[in-house]
């Protein structure tokens, strides 16, 4: 993974949160990359991107910023504050499940739950958003998109579980198994069964 940045002349906290970051295992498939903070949300912030790539293509997007403010002076509580972001692109199929919502929600609370990222005040939005093509574009296919939009406040300075959260929050927007689990498609292909 690459460096997230220059934390030299930020608080010992903050230190220790960006190097926590740097703890989580990386699936293959997934490209991990700093990006710019955003500058007045915080008087520390760090951030990165991380898209998933699947034969060639980028099927997920998604962003990760870790706000920090010694004082308590922002309207979250406590110290800290992980924003998250996934984008997705979805099979027509899927997109139209009425529940899509919840289950999106669920890969974010279940990734969270067991990472054992501990947390508090949670909130977010799940959006899809269908794009049809007209006139000049009018042959292009119809693409629906998700979009899942949170934040939430750790209860420590250690994010190594968030951010194993958020990548395993990405792998399931982008449909990929989890890593624990053999793709027997794979295999059957491979062996001629």
């Amino acid at each position: 993974m690459p460096p997230l940045g220059r934390v030299d002349d930020a608080p010992p906290a903050f230190r220790r949160a960006v190097e926590s970051l740097r703890a989580a295992t990386v699936r293959p498939e997934v490209v991990v990359e700093d990006i710019p903070a955003p500058q007045r949300l915080a008087p520390y912030a760090i951030a990165m991107s991380a898209s998933v790539h699947i034969d060639d293509n980028d099927v997920a997007l998604g962003r990760l910023i870790v706000l920090y403010d010694p004082e308590g002076t922002r309207d979250w509580p406590g110290p800290f504050r992980v924003v998250a972001y996934v984008s997705a692109d979805l099979e027509a199929e899927i997109a139209g499940d009425p529940l899509l919502g919840q289950v999106a929600w669920s890969w974010l609370t279940d990734a969270l739950s067991t990472r054992n990222a501990e947390h508090h005040t949670l909130s977010g939005t799940v959006t899809r958003a269908t794009t049809e093509g007209f006139a000049a574009k009018a042959d292009q296919p119809m693409t629906t998109e998700l979009e899942l939009r949170a934040s939430w406040s750790p209860t420590s300075e250690d994010l190594s579980g968030h951010m194993e959260a958020w990548l395993a929050l990405l792998s399931s927007a982008a449909g990929l198994p989890p890593v624990d689990v053999a793709d027997i498609s794979q295999h059957r292909q491979r062996t001629g069964d």
